[in-house]
């Protein structure tokens, strides 16, 4: 495992980010964990997290012309994401965020920040339905911009309706590449290799779990 994914993973652990147990998920599968991005909301947190994505975004290999963050979780994460792609990985990328609704006055117009074109790479946390990501694609096209990637913070590695994950289909549909900071295989990895019988504990439900509903 990178180093950078095994410090996100101990991070999370540690500050509760990433909880085991049993928890109901809006797909209503019981799941044995529970990643709660909402719990970055620290200054250190955050700013630990902009790092994480940095890593990763360095780490891809995606060539990407400006960092678009969706509204309203995508805009403080795109931020520490490109301040830290300047400060730790020397990437000074320009970045921008949409608003929800036009704005009147002023400059006006729908997108703060950056002007949004060429290839664009967008952050957000985790991907369940796609929805988001959907409505960004639209948002970028009407731009006259490329979508060339996304990055997430966990991807969960689960089928969505069909043989294929949500990534997967995303990846497909769109004909970009998406990557995340750790995957379920990296939190299984992690804990296998921990020595600590707490964790070693949750090993078998997150298989099982990963068995039924996961995909490579």
């Amino acid at each position: 495992m990178l180093d950078f994914k095994k410090q996100f993973v101990d991070f999370v652990i540690q500050q509760k980010i990433l909880q085991f147990g049993e928890f109901t998920l809006k797909s209503g599968r019981k799941s044995p964990y529970f990643f709660n991005a909402g719990l970055f909301n620290t200054g250190s947190r955050l700013a630990f997290l902009g790092r994480s994505y940095a890593a990763a975004i360095r780490q891809s290999g995606i060539e990407f012309d400006v960092l678009f963050g969706p509204a309203y979780k995508g805009i403080p994460l795109v931020s520490v994401s490109a301040m830290a792609l300047a400060e730790q990985q020397g990437i000074d990328k320009p970045w921008c965020f949409n608003r929800k609704e036009a704005k009147n006055h002023g400059e006006g117009g729908m997108i703060v920040g950056a002007t949004l074109a060429g290839r664009v790479l967008l952050i957000d946390d985790v991907i369940t339905a796609g929805t988001a990501i959907n409505e960004a694609v639209r948002i970028i096209k009407a731009a006259g911009a490329q979508l060339v990637g996304v990055v997430v913070a966990v991807d969960r590695q689960e089928k969505g309706s069909g043989a294929l994950s949500t990534i997967q289909e995303l990846e497909q549909t769109h004909r970009i590449k998406v990557v995340s900071i750790i995957n379920l295989k990296d939190i299984l990895d992690y804990l296998l290799a921990a020595n600590d019988s707490n964790l070693g504990s949750y090993v078998q439900a997150i298989s099982d779990y990963r068995h039924q509903y996961g995909v490579e």
